[in-house]
């Protein structure tokens, strides 16, 4: 218990101000004089907090605000210092308590602590407040930018809050803070059953990060949640990822260790986008060509060259191993869908759109019942989506069209219509 000597005792004076000079009764005065002590401790907290905060936090802002240095102008924005001030009233109060009530050991004793409790969650609302200042000054730098710092920004908030919570319940208690992180030892197993999304989030993160992953920026697929998009952000316990059709998918930040997703992000860095569609066309248009479809195919600028070197290679391996050959089976030559694939191929290497450094392939596939497929693989110089998408519909409007000039028929499934013809 505090003891206070009677020379400064300011209850005593009062007990005499009241009783002796004005007669009240004492249990009058005994409650009188607890308000106005109340009263001039509240003044006293006031004039402190209101001096330190005119004086001392306008002085540091001045101080602050001349600097080049960004992360202090961040400091007065989120009002940091002016949180700060609220612990001089509480300092002066823890002092000046045990003068004011002398006559009520109780009093102060309950105020010291609450004085204390107070200073405790001004440090960890200061302390959070620094840590998320911190979280965005380093999200924003560009080294950093893309990595996962609000995860573990989050951890050390939940550390904060964790250490504040138990140095609150040993004021309270009167207990040492050993003794409640002795018991919380014998709690693991419920702690981590509550924390187990923030664990398996934390570990996550880290992984993310290490291995590189994840970035925030990045285009990611993940069908499972029905999320394709730009990741937002990436916390502790959610990746938030915007949709192309702008809504918002929220993602287990573990998922990503648990569950597969696509990331595009090396098709962004790359020279281009993956182009890879097929054209099925049907096996019986395929044919020989004749003198006059290569006679039109030489008017195709694209090919011209091209029918005209393999014509002489047809005309030179003809006459020199089949000489007067009449079988046209034994007869080397050219086909319609073979000088189509070229076509194609010698189209798209044209094309403004496609990135001639990367692959350019036209290839047949593995024939179904639908056909012929005929692939064209090649990348796209444009990433944006819809003018990737435009590029694409742009060179197979062309080639769906064409394939006619080469006597060749796209496969498509047959409607009522074809079935009422074929009745007729």
């Amino acid at each position: 218990m505090i003891q206070i000597e009677k020379k400064y005792n300011i209850a005593l004076w009062l007990d005499k101000w009241f009783i002796e000079d004005f007669g009240l009764d004492p249990i009058v005065a005994l409650y009188l004089k607890l308000l106005m002590l109340i009263f001039v401790l509240f003044i006293i907290s006031f004039l402190s907090w209101y001096l330190t905060k005119i004086i001392i936090v306008r002085f540091v802002h001045k101080i602050f605000l001349k600097t080049k240095i960004v992360w202090d102008d961040v400091l007065i924005e989120r009002r940091v210092f002016e949180k700060i001030a609220y612990l001089v009233p509480a300092f002066i109060i823890i002092m000046v308590a045990p003068y004011i009530f002398g006559d009520f050991p109780k009093a102060i004793e309950y105020i010291i602590i609450l004085s204390n409790i107070f200073i405790i969650l001004v440090i960890i609302h200061s302390v959070i407040t620094v840590l998320s200042v911190f979280d965005e000054i380093v999200s924003n730098t560009l080294i950093l930018k893309d990595k996962p710092i609000t995860s573990y920004i989050q951890v050390l908030k939940i550390v904060v809050y964790f250490i504040g919570g138990i140095l609150v319940l040993s004021i309270m208690l009167g207990k040492s803070p050993f003794y409640f992180l002795g018991a919380m030892g014998a709690m693991t197993a419920i702690l981590l059953l509550i924390f187990k999304d923030t664990i398996l989030g934390f570990v996550a993160s880290i992984q993310m990060s290490v291995y590189d992953m994840v970035r925030v920026g990045d285009w990611i697929s993940m069908p499972k949640y029905d999320a394709d998009g730009d990741v937002m952000s990436i916390n502790l316990n959610t990746v938030k990822v915007q949709n192309w059709d702008k809504t918002i998918t929220t993602i287990p930040t573990y998922a990503f260790m648990t569950d597969s997703f696509k990331n595009w992000r090396g098709m962004s860095d790359s020279g281009g986008r993956r182009i890879k569609r097929a054209i099925y066309l049907k096996v019986s248009s395929f044919q020989f060509c004749d003198e006059k479809m290569l006679s039109q195919f030489k008017k195709y600028k694209l090919i011209q060259n091209y029918i005209t070197q393999k014509e002489n290679e047809v005309q030179k391996t003809n006459s020199e191993t089949l000489d007067n050959e009449i079988v046209s089976v034994n007869i080397r030559r050219l086909t319609n869908i073979g000088v189509f694939r070229i076509y194609a191929e010698k189209y798209i290497t044209a094309h403004p759109s496609i990135n001639k450094d990367m692959t350019i392939m036209v290839r047949q596939l593995e024939s179904t019942s639908k056909g012929l497929p005929l692939e064209i693989y090649c990348f796209s110089a444009e990433k944006e989506w819809l003018k990737y998408e435009t590029i694409i519909s742009d060179i197979f409007d062309h080639l769906f069209t064409i394939t006619s000039e080469f006597e060749l028929e796209v496969f498509e499934e047959p409607t009522g219509n074809d079935f009422r013809n074929f009745n007729r």
